[in-house]
């Protein structure tokens, strides 16, 4: 199955049986049956009926509301899942610093370790840019990881592994595209406006399922519990910021899948964003990238990314109840 992403300003979407069908000025745009459809992303200004959301959560299709821009406003979903013994379980080991501790630890080791694979395979195929500084300095930090003591020095570990890979993505930037590092809220140039699109893309992702399976995607363990924040989605969203957006992101720039052109500034504003246009093709590859066939590191059997955001979060679930251990996603390029 796939996601649906509308994108088209004005249209509306309907049922019609058990499929689902976006019309605009009478002319239907897409009439597809729900059982094809994982989940549905709207960006703005696109109407939806009460019978087409009933449809929808019938099928366990869970909505996802984002700007013209992509940037997550909401979600609707069907009432909670009836594993009151994993959101008890989940709540209980919130309370236990111990096991907070030794997830966070686990999450930010992915995610460096994910990085790394990414900054020695772009070096082993271009070495001339010069990663191998970086490549130390992550190495380095992967190995502080397993020492840490407290949350404080992990937040400390994990902020300057970031600074480290993010002057080696820059490196990775080829052609007609600067990026002089890691901002966002707005983004202010075409790379990082790409990466906090494919992060919020992997983030609505990593939320839906969590709530699917019965979490509370806001009550986290390495991100502190803040107001409308989905906290245990980000912390997810850690081990695969690399895996997904980043080099999904490296792939559109460097083969010239998207230009300049693809881009405007907001002229109410700050920021930059792809044009509509550009959006779909962005879709479209974001697709392809997460439903490429692979095999998984630890089990070598054929997955796919998407199906990795699944698999992690059933291993955190296992993890909460105590049934074992908690490993990251690892990249292997």
């Amino acid at each position: 199955m796939a996601n649906l992403y509308l994108t088209e300003q004005g249209s509306v979407l309907k049922k019609t049986g058990d499929r689902i069908i976006v019309q605009k000025e009478g002319e239907v745009l897409l009439d597809v049956p729900c059982n094809k459809i994982e989940a549905v992303l709207i960006f703005g200004n696109v109407q939806f009926t009460t019978q087409a959301v009933h449809e929808l959560f019938e099928h366990g299709i869970e909505m996802a509301i984002l700007t013209r821009t992509g940037r997550l406003i909401g979600q609707l979903t069907s009432p909670m899942t009836k594993n009151i013994d994993l959101r008890v379980q989940q709540f209980k080991k919130h309370e236990d610093e111990a096991f907070k501790l030794d997830f966070s630890k686990s999450v930010v080791q992915g995610k460096i370790t994910n990085s790394l694979q990414i900054l020695r395979s772009f070096g082993y195929n271009h070495p001339e840019i010069g990663l191998k500084e970086e490549i130390n300095g992550l190495e380095k930090a992967a190995l502080e990881v397993p020492k840490i003591a407290n949350g404080e020095s992990l937040n400390g570990v994990e902020g300057n592994a970031a600074r480290i890979y993010f002057n080696g993505f820059r490196k990775m930037i080829l052609g007609e595209f600067g990026f002089t590092g890691r901002k966002k809220y707005p983004a202010p140039d075409p790379v990082n406006g790409l990466l906090s699109l494919g992060y919020t893309m992997v983030f609505n992702e990593i939320s839906s399922l969590l709530d699917g399976l019965g979490f509370d995607p806001y009550l986290g363990y390495y991100h502190k519990i803040d107001y409308g924040r989905a906290s245990l989605a980000s912390d997810l969203l850690e081990e695969f910021r690399a895996p997904v957006s980043d080099r999904l992101t490296l792939k559109l720039i460097n083969n010239r899948v998207l230009k300049q052109e693809d881009f405007y500034k907001n002229p109410k504003g700050e920021g930059v964003y792809l044009t509509r246009e550009a959006l779909k093709r962005y879709f479209a590859e974001y697709e392809d990238f997460t439903n490429n066939e692979f095999l998984h590191p630890e089990t070598k059997e054929k997955t796919t990314l998407r199906k990795c955001f699944r698999i992690q979060i059933e291993n955190l679930a296992s993890f909460v109840k105590g049934d074992k251990g908690y490993h990251p996603f690892f990249l292997e390029i």
